[in-house]
């Protein structure tokens, strides 16, 4: 009885820190950039909660060849962002500080990396 216990309080111990570690890897907040779309107006789109350390290529600008570069980025999350000027996290990049740090038009990028 003692074993099955244990064995129970062990599983879920682990099922808690996996459930913990999987929500650290994310920054926590909202990245913002504004892109082209069909039509030429300017559409806003949103990363939510994006994961940190992985490359986010853009969906909407990540082909050069059929799309301009997104512009005008707002990371409002709580880790520091390192936009890109090609996709992969290639290119040219600028790092944009936690909460406040922003972009003008002139800053073009097609993915980006939390850190």
């Amino acid at each position: 009885m003692r074993i099955r216990t244990g064995l129970v309080a062990t599983v879920g111990a682990l099922i808690l820190l996996v459930g913990l570690s999987a929500s650290a890897f994310a920054a926590e907040g909202q990245f913002q950039y504004t892109y082209s779309g069909l039509d030429g107006r300017p559409q806003v789109a949103v990363l939510d909660d994006p994961r940190t350390w992985v490359c986010h290529t853009l969906p909407e600008v990540g082909d050069p060849g059929s799309s301009s570069p997104a512009h005008s980025p707002r990371n409002r999350t709580d880790d520091r962002a390192r936009v890109f000027t090609e996709p992969g996290c290639t290119g040219d990049s600028f790092v944009l500080r936690p909460h406040t740090g922003y972009g003008s038009e002139r800053l073009k990028l097609r993915s980006v990396v939390f850190f």
